[in-house]
């Protein structure tokens, strides 16, 4: 008998990849001004712009929960969270590079 190769299917829908400023809003349990103020002040940026609905990345729910437990677990100001967000920016890319230098030889 002749094994065939099991593939798996996924499916995506293209629209459900961003989310909505109410969306983003609804996930990380605040109020959609919060999350406008967050992105006035260049801490969180949508992926897209249409008219004016702002779209976001779905990894934007992560940094908006980062952002809000830097803000109530340390009482960091805005402008010092914009400094930790570049720090682990920064470090996550390197931890990246690390992995790929370490993978590929």
């Amino acid at each position: 008998m002749i094994k065939m190769p099991q593939y798996a299917i996924i499916l995506r829908r293209r629209e459900s990849e961003h989310l909505t400023l109410n969306d983003l809003a609804a996930h990380a349990n605040v109020h959609p001004e919060l999350i406008s103020k967050f992105v006035k002040f260049g801490l969180i940026t949508p992926v897209e712009k249409i008219e004016d609905r702002l779209l976001f990345d779905p990894a934007a729910i992560h940094r908006v929960l980062t952002i809000i437990r830097l803000r109530q677990s340390l009482s960091i100001n805005l402008s010092g969270i914009s400094v930790v967000l570049d720090l682990l920016d920064k470090l996550t890319s390197f931890q990246r590079e690390n992995e790929r230098l370490r993978r590929d030889g």
